[in-house]
């Protein structure tokens, strides 16, 4: 599974190496957009991540000014929301993450694609 996944990003990470963004750091900018305001809890849960590894991911989201963060609702409760630049680098990185699935989907096969989602999806909600 380690394997599998590595190459998997790997894979992604060839498609997004000219943008000087990781698909790691594009999961996390399309998650957040497409939930925004997160609280980092909230936002690691479902990136099925712990906080640390979260907040590593973005701190140069942060500093390249993509994703902001605001106080919450408590001291201990920060809310992330991305900035208008990051809203504008998902739309331009979409066709790379298109690409990237195009490949994976070539290579392994558009049934079998579609039934590993299906199997990891499974994994995801049975193991989380």
């Amino acid at each position: 599974m380690r394997q599998a996944s590595r190459q998997v990003t790997q894979l992604y990470d060839r498609h997004f190496a000219p943008t000087g963004l990781r698909v790691t750091q594009y999961s996390v900018l399309r998650m957040l957009g497409r939930n925004e305001p997160l609280a980092m809890q909230a936002l690691a849960d479902r990136m099925v991540m712990d906080r640390t590894t979260l907040s590593r991911a973005l701190r140069p989201l942060e500093r390249e000014g993509l994703v902001s963060m605001a106080p919450g609702r408590d001291a201990r409760t920060r809310l992330l929301s991305l900035t208008p630049a990051g809203h504008a680098l998902i739309e331009e990185l979409a066709p790379a993450w298109d690409r990237a699935q195009a490949e994976f989907e070539t290579r392994f096969g558009v049934a079998e694609t579609r039934d590993l989602r299906g199997m990891l999806s499974r994994v995801v909600g049975q193991v989380a």
